[in-house]
């Protein structure tokens, strides 16, 4: 789906208005209309509001096909290539698509437990959470009465579509669906802005996996460019940062040992809040270091 403003949707023909915004509801086109005629919108917001709303007053029957109509996570549809395109690229942004055998088998048992208990598919927003994110909900929510799943499954259509409705609708306001992690680095030998540190940051999974999300490097400001992560929910899950303290304070011409004493600073946090801001900035000198969670 291509992007499109909310000033074009508004003046659009009902045909046109359905055919740009249907896909963002999976396969349930009548939300869209539900809608239509609801136009104009002053804003984003008061689009999602609208389209959320349609979906409450909708009869049950009418509900739950809308439920039924997304797709097991790393179910076989996934496996033959048949899902949407927004779901293909949501269910790999949470790394779905790279499932080992175990991992695979895992998913299909708690799917099939899930469809026993509820006759429902089980839906979680992925692009809010890593892969260890989404096993534990599956085993918290198989705990829940039928009643409390059905409103949970619709809560997470809800987050899914507002992060689609973001990615597809140019308008004055944002929907409040993005967070970020960002750092920064001082030389606490030096008083001064840390330059050229190199930072990695990784994804750490339960199994001892660890995937590297991004590589940057510090600017004139001890800062990096853009953030670690930014326009986009951040995963929840366990991060790790690694600073290449070593390399920038032997470019200063500091005396280092040989191995220095601080070569690359690691400094593990956790993320609960994917629309949060989590700045980790480290203070840093040859032989000790400092960090926090800033803002």
């Amino acid at each position: 789906m291509r992007k499109t403003s909310l000033d074009r949707l508004n003046s659009a023909k009902k045909a046109e208005f359905v055919s740009e915004l249907g896909a963002i509801y999976e396969h349930a086109p009548w939300v869209t209309e539900a809608v239509s005629d609801l136009r104009p919108f002053a804003t984003v917001a008061a689009l999602h509001e609208a389209m959320t709303a349609a979906v409450r007053k909708a009869p049950r029957e009418q509900r739950l096909a809308l439920i039924n109509g997304h797709p097991d996570l790393a179910g076989k549809a996934a496996r033959a290539g048949t899902l949407t395109a927004d779901s293909t690229a949501e269910q790999a942004s949470a790394g779905l698509n790279r499932l080992s055998e175990q991992e695979f088998s895992d998913f299909h048992r708690l799917n099939d437990a899930y469809r026993k208990k509820f006759g429902l598919p089980f839906i979680v927003c992925v692009r809010r959470h890593s892969k260890d994110s989404i096993l534990r909900q599956f085993r918290l929510r198989l705990e829940n009465d039928p009643e409390a799943e059905e409103d949970a499954a619709l809560r997470e259509i809800f987050r899914i579509t507002a992060l689609r409705r973001d990615q597809y609708v140019e308008a004055p306001d944002r929907l409040k669906v993005n967070g970020r992690v960002s750092t920064h680095v001082l030389d606490t030998c030096n008083g001064i802005p840390a330059l050229g540190v190199k930072i990695d940051l990784l994804e750490l999974s339960e199994n001892g996996d660890r995937r590297t999300i991004t590589t940057a490097q510090t600017n004139d400001d001890g800062r990096t460019e853009a953030p670690l992560i930014g326009g986009q929910p951040v995963p929840i899950g366990r991060y790790e940062l690694h600073f290449h303290v070593a390399d920038y304070f032997r470019r200063l011409g500091l005396p280092l040992a040989d191995p220095p004493f601080l070569g690359v600073v690691p400094v593990q946090f956790s993320v609960a809040d994917p629309e949060g801001h989590y700045h980790v900035p480290l203070l840093a000198s040859p032989w000790s270091y400092s960090t926090y969670r800033g803002s």
